[in-house]
């Protein structure tokens, strides 16, 4: 049943910058309940005291998944350097007992190689291998005699250095993925360490999503 402690928890889950804004106690409850009550009644289909979602504010600005959204942005505010790279391919493998001399083989060939991109990332039954295309002959002569589950072509990757304390707030990815997902960008793989994260997308989205973790700092 809809009440007006769960309708006002929708409309200001629906704002991020809003619940932000309550986290941090810099809004006048009274003003904003008079302004949300309209689409609040509209959600009711009955009318709604202004007091009751002034309440309901204040419970919501005092809930901890508030509080802990305030953590979140505090470090967002502190993200490093964030790297673009483009002409991306993305190998996945399937595991076998060669597998990890082939990418010890590769691994070898491009030492000396300057200004080029490699990571990898190993699963349960499967292995990616995401380097600059101008790689794939290499990848492709090396791992012959594995099986390529999948190839694809055409990807940028965005890498992020968050602040050593991001480990100890939980919901820092959630909040990022959210929001890249909000503005359309579909994620083809993650890689992370302690304290960075590498996503990788279709060239299409690299400006988007760029732009969507840039203003991150900003919240």
């Amino acid at each position: 049943m809809k009440t007006i402690a769960s309708q006002v928890s929708e409309y200001v889950k629906s704002k991020p910058y809003l619940s932000t804004a309550l986290s941090q106690g810099i809004i006048n409850l009274t003003s904003l309940a008079r302004q949300i009550q309209p689409e609040i009644e509209r959600s009711l289909r009955k009318p709604a005291r202004s007091g009751a979602i002034v309440m309901a504010l204040k419970r919501i600005s005092d809930n901890e998944e508030f509080l802990s959204t305030h953590k979140i942005i505090n470090v967002l505010r502190k993200l490093g350097d964030i790297t673009v790279r483009s002409s991306l391919t993305d190998y996945c493998f399937r595991l076998s007992e060669s597998l990890l001399l082939s990418q010890a083989k590769f691994l070898n060939e491009i030492q000396d190689k300057k200004d080029i991109f490699y990571t990898s990332s190993r699963g349960v039954g499967e292995s990616n291998i995401v380097v600059s295309s101008n790689l794939a002959p290499l990848i492709e002569e090396v791992f012959k005699n594995e099986i390529c589950i999948d190839k694809i072509e055409n990807l940028s990757a965005i890498t992020v250095k968050l602040p050593t304390d991001n480990v100890k707030i939980p919901g820092i990815y959630y909040f990022i993925f959210q929001r890249l997902s909000w503005e359309g960008v579909n994620i083809n793989e993650v890689i992370s360490t302690s304290n960075e994260f590498t996503i990788l997308m279709d060239e299409d989205s690299v400006n988007v999503a760029f732009e969507v973790i840039k203003n991150l700092k900003l919240l």
